[in-house]
């Protein structure tokens, strides 16, 4: 039976750069692929763009409302690839986990698991319940330690306001950190 895969991590763990090289290594043993992604995530428009400056076009993009199993025809899908998880609703991965258990398709699911206060998003807090493989992707903080938080930067400083979402924002720019200096920098907390 396929399973429903969940990678995650911090900002700038390389997961999209991860997603390209499992698509290229289906499509090398020339196996079909289809490449989700939610519309909510304007970079790259209609494409999965990596930090490495990799990009690639999406096969389905998926708004909020969406179905998947409506959007999607499974016929002779060897595996499907989802990029920027999080921002999928809960009935969105309780479809895909349904693909991969009647289906017998593997998903693999790419995204961040906290969004900027620290909390789960609604699609990962999902993914953690129904996933039957968790995998956690690297990435450093400033510090040099395992980054494992996301921050919000306005303005030149972190702040814990604003909508769940702010993808391109001119003047949102986002860290990794590890917890200690997610609670010193962001949270502005330490024990005496």
């Amino acid at each position: 039976m396929a399973k429903l895969y969940f990678r995650y991590g911090a900002m700038n763990c390389g997961k999209t750069t991860a997603l390209l090289q499992v698509a290229h290594n289906y499509e090398e043993k020339n196996l079909k692929i289809i490449i989700i992604k939610p519309t909510i995530d304007k970079k790259g428009q209609d494409k999965i763009v990596s930090r490495l400056g990799i990009e690639r076009k999406v096969d389905v993009l998926l708004d909020k409302e969406d179905s998947i199993l409506k959007k999607i025809n499974l016929e002779s899908i060897s595996c499907i690839l989802v990029d920027e998880v999080q921002f999928m609703n809960k009935k969105q991965i309780e479809e895909l986990w349904l693909i991969s258990k009647l289906k017998d398709i593997p998903v693999i699911c790419y995204g961040l698991k906290t969004n900027f206060k620290g909390e789960l998003f609604e699609g990962s807090k999902t993914l953690f319940a129904l996933a039957d493989e968790l995998d956690e992707l690297i990435t450093i903080c400033p510090c040099g330690k395992r980054a494992k938080f996301n921050a919000r930067i306005i303005n030149g400083k972190y702040t814990l306001t604003g909508e769940e979402v702010a993808i391109d924002n001119i003047d949102a720019k986002y860290e990794s950190l590890c917890g200690k200096c997610y609670i010193e920098k962001v949270l502005k907390k330490n024990i005496k």
